[in-house]
């Protein structure tokens, strides 16, 4: 939702007069993790970083990577590698291509028709645009399909299942629906794409079609393109549905390249590929066949915006699927480029943002990867100025993160061994837009962004990022309480991190503390992942004078200084601690809910039984009674969580301290503290790995089985709540206390480190 700026100001005026135009900190103002001269100097430094980033620059670059469509394994895919390659060179820093053999399925035959009761043959085809001039590359343009679907020719009734999520099945049962043997029909949202035939397939659907819903992604929310920026009639979100969040992102034939007695696959057999042939299509092409549909009303909140009633069938209408792909190896080339550290050439700050699009990818992903190359562009500037950085920083420009992060994850699983002993941190970014910062990552980094955040002017307002986003945040508080915690917290809370772009590896198998940034929230879009997403909808609806591709530099160019020189690394864990706090309440919470849901159902249950005995004519059908929940036993979480707030308030006392007499210790004392600080995410993982899926070893964020994208926090303890295995649950509340244990341990280890420190 868009908001005026203007409006923001007197609501803040009112609300909040903490809330004002702060004027940037001084160059002689503290700095978490550096002793008063070199927070000085580094000060300086930045300063002369964020005037370097140029919105020409990212502009030009643009129209060159999104000039063709650069897929996984294309010619200009391959062309745009070699182009960053050479540009990370002229900078001056030290660059190579990593090239990886990953399997990449590209449709060979795609055919959607209903056969009853009338005859009607989707397009499949995004139409030229006459305004746009690349949306014309037909032969170079991938077709609409779903990468890593099953093959399979199917013809079944059709079943129109909402979002297609675990809930609608509930529901659709209680309408005495079955989808066995049915092809379904799925509205994006709601859920990362491939849960959609993931779910349906568990259900017993033969196949899956997924398309976006005007109400959600079209005409609903504005005009559609070329008028406005909206998602046309006829527009289709490509995309992969490989079942990553079960099993593992990255080539679906290899489970850990870093492993060499690690099972390898065929493409027959590997269990990240869909198991029904799934198809994504228009709503233009969506609403012949949902018109079609008889049987059941849907439930109000189901129905779209197409000018149709929603009903969810089965019924007479039938429809034949046909989905083929080839199954081809292709290569993947990730550019990575080096600046050496000079004192701490050990340590390394590694950032990236991927270069492969579905199509020309102006926005998905270029928008970030030029943001990304300003940055170095503005580091080899430095380097020749003199600056040197204590810490080695790794920058990359991934390859085939769309398909399911295939690059990033071959690279870290086959560097995952240094990566373990030497990363310091990973800073993504995927893609940006015009308006707020956007920040997910590590919550011992939550302080450490908070501080960048109010060290960047945003480029509209002119007040710092932070305290427009602050500002933000409390005009759109659900509740009073929120409102006031937005108030009295000195930080702004992070997100966590889920998947869906390259962090992955990183965070939840290596265990490297990680940061996923970028500006969004004022310009909504509908071209993603279709042939709209261009130089030509970019610069007309989005972040049009690149201003905020400029702001985008300037954050994470700032943080990656700040990680690179600091004397301390400035991890920060009061704000970890209250965060896991506030993890272990939801987990208590949720608790609580499934034992009010299973009463419900109870009642429920009884009632249908009592309208049967009075209307046996129209019986209604409810899911089946669940036992209530029984109780579990929390203590050794809250026993862990103790310890951890208590370790973490005295490591910030041993820190101030230590900061504000200099860091005084000799470089070998420095050096050790901070390859323990380094272990710090690595603490929470275990070689183990979550239940059923040993990939994901971070013990406090993942990707959720049934969301894909979205996060699961303590997830071993919340999936086994909400799949009802409460053996398994206190199980894995023991491994969470004992993560947390061990890194209060570490904590405690590194406070004494601090209070040792002597000139």
């Amino acid at each position: 939702m868009r908001r005026s700026i203007l409006a923001l100001f007197v609501i803040a005026l009112f609300l909040d007069s903490a809330i004002a135009d702060s004027p940037q900190p001084s160059d002689h103002a503290p700095l978490d993790g550096f002793s008063a001269p070199h927070a000085l100097a580094e000060r300086l430094w930045e300063n002369k970083f964020r005037a370097i980033p140029s919105a020409q620059n990212q502009r030009d670059s643009m129209q060159l990577l999104s000039a063709r469509p650069h897929h996984v394994g294309s010619p200009y895919d391959k062309q745009n590698a070699e182009w960053i390659l050479s540009k990370f060179k002229e900078w001056g820093l030290d660059a190579h291509i990593e090239t990886f053999h990953v399997l990449f399925p590209t449709p060979k035959r795609r055919l959607l028709e209903m056969t009853a009761p009338t005859k009607y043959v989707a397009k499949l085809q995004e139409p030229v645009v006459s305004e746009d001039p690349t949306s014309n590359q037909r032969d170079e343009q991938l077709p609409t399909y779903n990468a890593y679907s099953h093959d399979g020719d199917v013809t079944a009734p059709l079943v129109y299942v909402n979002y297609g999520l675990r809930d609608d099945y509930d529901q659709l049962q209680r309408l005495g629906v079955s989808v066995k043997g049915a092809i379904v029909i799925a509205r994006y949202g709601n859920s990362w794409r491939g849960m959609k035939p993931k779910i349906a397939a568990e259900h017993g659907a033969v196949g899956c079609l997924i398309y976006s819903d005007p109400r959600d992604d079209g005409y609903f929310d504005g005009d559609v393109f070329p008028k406005g920026p909206m998602r046309p009639d006829q527009g289709v979100q490509r995309g992969s549905v490989m079942d990553f969040a079960s099993n593992y992102p990255g080539d679906p034939l290899t489970f850990d390249r870093g492993d060499a007695n690690a099972p390898r696959y065929t493409a027959s057999d590997a269990p990240s590929i869909t198991k029904i042939p799934t198809l994504p299509i228009s709503y233009g092409d969506a609403q012949p066949l949902l018109a079609a549909l008889t049987g059941p009303l849907a439930p109000e909140e189901w129905r779209g915006a197409l000018p149709i009633p929603y009903h969810v069938g089965p019924g007479a209408a039938k429809v034949h699927l046909v989905v083929e792909s080839n199954w081809d190896i292709k290569d993947v080339n990730d550019i990575i480029a080096r600046i050496p550290g000079s004192s701490e050439p050990d340590e390394w700050v590694v950032r990236g943002n991927h270069h492969d699009g579905w199509v020309n990818g102006a926005e998905d992903p270029i928008s970030g990867q030029v943001a990304l190359l300003e940055e170095a562009r503005s580091f080899g500037e430095l380097l020749r100025q003199g600056w040197k950085p204590k810490r080695t920083i790794i920058y990359c420009a991934w390859d085939g993160e769309e398909p399911m992060l295939l690059g990033s994850t071959a690279w870290a699983e086959t560097h995952g061994a240094e990566l373990r002993q030497h990363a310091a941190v990973y800073i993504n970014s995927d893609g940006n837009g015009r308006g707020y910062l956007y920040m997910e990552g590590s919550h011992s980094l939550e302080h450490f962004m908070n501080d960048v955040a109010r060290n960047i002017e945003d480029p509209e307002s002119k007040l710092s990022v932070f305290d427009r986003d602050r500002m933000a945040d409390i005009v759109n508080a659900k509740s009073d309480e929120d409102r006031k915690q937005l108030r009295e917290r000195a930080d702004l809370r992070m997100e966590a991190l889920g998947s869906g772009t390259d962090y992955t590896a990183f965070i939840d198998h290596l265990g490297v503390a990680s940061l996923n940034l970028a500006y969004f929230g004022e310009d909504d879009g509908g071209i993603y992942h279709s042939i709209y997403d261009d130089f030509y909808w970019f610069t007309h609806f989005s972040d049009t004078n690149f201003a905020y591709g400029v702001a985008l530099s300037q954050t994470i160019g700032t943080a990656v200084m700040r990680m690179a020189d600091a004397d301390v690394l400035p991890y920060e864990f009061t704000d970890f601690a209250d965060t896991m706090q506030k993890y272990a309440k939801d987990l208590q919470k949720l608790l609580q809910d499934k034992q009010e849901e299973a009463r419900e159902r109870e009642q429920e249950l009884k009632d249908n039984d009592f309208q049967a005995a009075f209307d046996p004519r129209h019986p209604t059908v409810a899911p089946p009674a669940e036992d209530i929940p029984p109780y579990l036993n929390f203590a050794p979480l809250e026993n862990a969580l103790d310890a951890l707030n208590k370790s973490a308030e005295r490591y910030k006392a041993a820190f101030s301290k230590a900061e504000s007499a200099g860091f005084p210790g000799a470089e070998k004392q420095l050096l050790e503290l901070n390859e323990t600080l380094i272990q710090s995410e690595r603490r929470l993982t275990d070689p183990a790995g979550l239940p059923r899926r040993p990939w994901y070893k971070h013990m406090i964020y993942a990707p959720g089985v049934y969301t894909g994208y979205a996060p699961k926090t303590m997830p071993g303890i919340r999936e086994c709540i909400e799949l009802r295995r409460w053996d398994d649950a206190d199980a894995q509340i023991v491994r969470v206390a004992k993560v947390l244990q061990s890194e209060a341990a570490l904590l405690d280890t590194a406070s004494a480190d601090l209070d040792a420190l002597k000139p």
